[in-house]
Parts: structure tokens; sequence; C-alpha cells
């Protein structure tokens, strides 16, 4: 399976929980949803196998996965049109996204 271009760019970095968890803390621009801006950055910045312990870290702090961006979509509606995030979208359905 070939990685997408966005997708490379993480290969040598180290996710351990500490360095997942420090996504938590990315603060959203003015007029973004704060879950909603969070959620899409560990989606861009990371692989589906470090996003599903995201997604539990999420969860554990609160955030909501439903959150939308401000075209009213969530993250799961956004990451089910694009051709190689099934992985992505399966852990987010499975916690509960729609």
């Amino acid at each position: 399976m070939a990685l997408k271009k966005d997708k490379q760019k993480v290969l040598g970095e180290v996710f351990d929980d500490e360095r997942i968890k420090s996504f938590l803390q990315y603060e959203a621009p003015e007029g973004v949803n704060p879950d909603f801006h969070i959620l899409e950055k560990a989606y861009r910045g990371m692989m589906a196998e470090n996003f599903e312990t995201f997604i539990k870290f999420f969860l554990e702090a609160g955030h909501d996965i439903n959150a939308t961006n401000p075209d009213g979509n969530t993250l799961f509606a956004i990451a089910s049109q694009h051709r190689h995030a099934e992985d992505y979208v399966d852990v987010l359905k499975a916690n509960g996204a729609q």
C-alpha cells in the first residue's frame, strides 16, 4: 500500500503516548471549533494506528468526536470522502462519529 504524500512526512517521527497527547494542545484559529481543529490536525498528521490511540485520549479528555467545521461538516463526513481514509473512518465510526 502506497502512503499518501501527506502521510509520508510523519514516518520518521516517534509517536509515543506523550507525542500523541500533544495534539490535544493545538489551538484553533478564530471561528473554528476547537474539537474539530484538534481532530483534523490528528487526522492529517498521524498514521491510522496512532490516530486510533489519539481518539481514545481525545474522548477521555471530554472532546466531541462529532464537532463540525465552519461549513457544518464532521471529520467523519469529510474523511468518508477521501479514497485512502478507510482506516481513519473505521476508527471514527467505532467511536461514535457520525
